[in-house]
C-alpha cells in the first residue's frame, strides 16, 4: 500500500457513536460524515481507553493505555518523557500541528528537572503534547480563568463582540427578553440560540483555522489534529442550529427502573451527581438533546466545507483522514449524565478511517465489526507515514491491514478501558482515599466485565441484555464467567509496555552475549 502524504486527525469532543446517520440515528442526518464513511471504513466497535477527556486523549496521542502513560484524569500532567504522535511523525518529515483542543497538561516539574525552557522550540512541543500549537483552544473558559490572550476571544472582539470574555458572553450564552446574558453553563438555556452569529461560533472558526493551516503548509507533508470543541457542553448552539430538532426527534432514554433498585455502589454514587439527577428528568433531556443534535449537525456541515476544500486542493487523493471522538455522553441514559463509567453510551466512540490508496478500495463503504481502540491510531499513522514499528512502546495495532481487507484471525477479541474517579464527588460519597478510586473494563463479543478497587465487580451479558440493564455481578450462576474475565484483566495488566527505552530488537541482540563481551559470571 502506498505511503500517504498528509494525515487529518479529526476529533469531536463528546460525540456519541450513535449520533450519526451512518451509525443509525433515525432523525439526525450527517451526510458529510456519512460520505466519509462511504469512502472509508466505519468501525462500529471502537472504544476509548478512558471515558473522560484528558486520559482518553493522552491514549490517542501516545498509543498507550492509561495505566501505561499515567495521565489518569483531566489536568494530570503527561510525563515529559512520554513520546507522542509528533515524536513519531516529525522525524519522518511531517509538520505535526494542533487546531483546537487537547486537554493536555504539561509536565512543568519534569521539564524543570530536565532543564527544558518551556518557551524554547523543544519546550513548546513537550508542553503541548508534541503538537505545534497552531491554535490550541481547550474550549472551557469561565470568567474565573479566562486567558486574556485567548485567540478566539481576540477574534470575537475584532468582529464586534465587546466583552471581557466573549467566549462566554456571546459564543456560549443566550440573551434574555431584557437583553440579559443567559449563561450556557445552565442546561435550562440550551433551547435558546447563542448570542454569536453562526459564522463566528467555535465550529466554523476552528474549521477556518484548519483551512489556514493546510494552506500555510503548502507542499510540506503535514499531520493536523483538528480537535473540535463541540458538541461538548456548554450545550448551546447558534441559530439556526438551536432550533433544527425538537423533543420528538431525540432517541428515547435508554434506562430501566431496575437500574436504580440496587445499583453498584460506584454507579449509585455517580447517580447522585448533579448532572445525573438533572439528566434523569425528561424536561432536561427534551431541552438539551435537541441542542446537542444541532451542534452535531453544525459540525457535519462544516466538515462538508472542509472536505470540499480538500477536494479543491487535490488533497483528498493523498490524505489519510480519521474522524473520531474522545468519549461519548450519557445524556440521561442509565440515569446518568456526563461520561466516565463504562456503558456503551460513554465508552464506545465513532471511528471512521479513510485511506486514499487504491489498495484500500475493497473495503470502502464497509462497516467493520472488529474491536478497535483509540491506541490504534498512532501505529496506524506511523505505518501510513512509512515509519518503523515501535512495539516496545506502542500498545495499539495499525488499522491499515483491516482497511486493505486482511482477515487477521488473531485480531484482538476484547477491548479494554479504565477510569480514575479520584477527582469526582463519587469518591467522597464512597469515602475513599484518592488512590483507591479506580475501575477497569473488559468488553468481549458477549460479556462486559467491570472491576473496581474495593468493590464487587459488574458483569453484563450483551447477547441477552444489549442495553446493560441487568448487572450479573452478584449472580451465583455467573461466578465462573466473572472469574474468567478477572483472569483476562490480570493477563492484560501483565502485558503493559513498561520497558520503553529499549526496543525488543535490541533486547534480542543483547541476550546471551555477555561472555562475548568479556563478562563472565558463574564460571568455574
Amino acid at each position: 500500500m502506498g505511503k500517504v502524504r498528509n494525515i487529518l486527525f479529526i476529533m469531536a469532543d463528546q460525540l456519541r457513536a450513535d449520533y450519526l446517520s451512518c451509525a443509525g440515528h433515525p432523525t439526525l442526518q450527517t451526510p458529510h460524515i456519512d460520505g466519509l464513511a462511504k469512502r472509508g471504513v466505519l468501525f462500529d466497535r471502537a472504544y476509548c481507553q478512558a471515558p473522560v477527556c484528558g486520559p482518553s486523549r493522552m491514549s490517542f496521542y501516545t498509543g498507550r493505555y492509561m495505566t501505561s502513560h499515567g495521565a489518569t484524569y483531566n489536568n494530570v500532567p503527561l510525563r515529559a518523557t512520554e513520546l507522542t504522535l509528533g515524536d513519531y511523525l516529525r522525524p519522518l518529515g511531517y509538520r505535526v500541528a494542533l487546531v483546537g483542543k487537547t486537554h493536555m497538561k504539561g509536565d512543568d516539574e519534569g521539564m524543570r528537572r530536565l532543564g527544558l525552557d518551556p518557551q524554547s522550540s523543544l519546550g513548546v512541543l513537550v508542553g503541548q503534547c508534541g503538537f505545534e500549537p497552531y491554535e490550541r483552544d481547550d474550549g472551557l473558559h469561565p470568567d474565573q480563568s479566562t486567558d486574556p490572550d485567548l485567540a478566539y476571544n481576540r477574534y470575537l472582539r475584532s468582529k464586534g463582540y465587546v466583552s471581557d470574555n466573549p467566549w462566554h458572553d456571546f459564543a456560549n450564552a443566550a440573551e434574555g427578553p431584557d437583553g440579559e446574558i443567559l449563561s450556557g453553563w445552565y442546561l435550562r438555556h440550551a433551547r435558546l440560540p447563542a448570542r454569536v452569529r453562526e459564522a463566528d461560533s467555535e465550529t466554523p472558526y476552528m474549521t477556518d483555522r484548519a483551512i489556514d493551516f493546510i494552506r500555510d503548509s503548502g507542499e510540506t507533508p503535514w499531520c493536523l489534529h483538528l480537535s473540535y470543541i463541540k458538541p461538548h457542553w456548554p450545550y448551546i448552539a447558534p441559530a439556526p442550529y438551536h432550533a433544527m430538532y425538537g423533543p420528538n426527534q431525540i432517541l428515547p432514554a435508554r434506562k430501566h427502573p431496575r437500574e436504580r433498585e440496587a445499583p453498584h455502589p460506584v454507579v449509585a454514587a455517580f447517580m447522585q451527581h448533579e448532572e445525573s439527577v438533572n439528566f434523569s428528568r425528561d424536561e432536561v433531556r427534551d431541552t438539551v438533546i435537541p441542542a446537542y443534535m444541532g451542534l452535531v449537525k453544525q459540525l457535519d456541515d462544516h466538515l462538508g466545507r472542509l472536505f470540499a476544500f480538500l477536494e479543491q486542493q487535490g488533497r483528498m487523493d493523498d490524505t489519510l483522514i480519521v474522524l473520531t471522538s474522545d468519549h461519548g455522553d450519557y445524556l440521561g441514559d442509565h440515569w446518568l449524565g456526563e461520561k466516565e463509567l463504562f456503558h456503551e453510551e460513554s465508552v464506545r466512540i465513532p471511528m471512521i478511517v479513510y485511506h486514499p490508496d487504491a489498495a484500500m478500495d475493497a473495503t470502502r463503504g464497509q462497516v467493520d465489526h472488529r474491536f478497535v481502540e483509540a491506541i490504534d491510531l498512532v501505529p496506524t499513522f506511523l505505518e501510513a507515514a512509512g515509519g518503523a514499528a515501535q512495539s516496545h512502546r506502542l500498545e495499539g495495532v495499525s488499522l491499515l491491514p483491516l482497511l486493505a481487507g486482511a482477515s487477521l484471525p488473531d485480531w484482538r477479541d476484547a477491548a479494554f478501558s479504565e477510569f480514575d474517579y479520584a477527582f469526582r464527588e463519587a469518591r467522597q460519597i464512597l469515602k475513599l482515599p484518592p488512590d483507591r478510586a479506580r475501575g477497569w473494563m473488559v468488553r468481549t463479543d458477549r460479556w462486559k466485565y467491570i472491576a473496581y478497587e474495593g468493590f464487587r465487580s459488574q458483569l453484563f451479558d450483551l447477547d441477552a441484555d444489549p442495553d446493560e440493564f441487568e448487572d450479573l455481578g452478584e449472580s451465583p450462576a455467573h461466578a465462573g464467567i466473572r472469574a474468567e474475565m478477572a483472569a483476562r484483566l490480570l493477563d492484560w495488566l501483565q502485558q503493559r509496555r513498561i520497558r520503553t527505552t529499549m526496543s525488543n530488537e535490541d533486547v534480542e541482540r543483547r541476550t546471551g552475549n555477555a561472555r562475548a563481551r568479556g563478562i563472565l559470571f558463574g564460571v568455574w
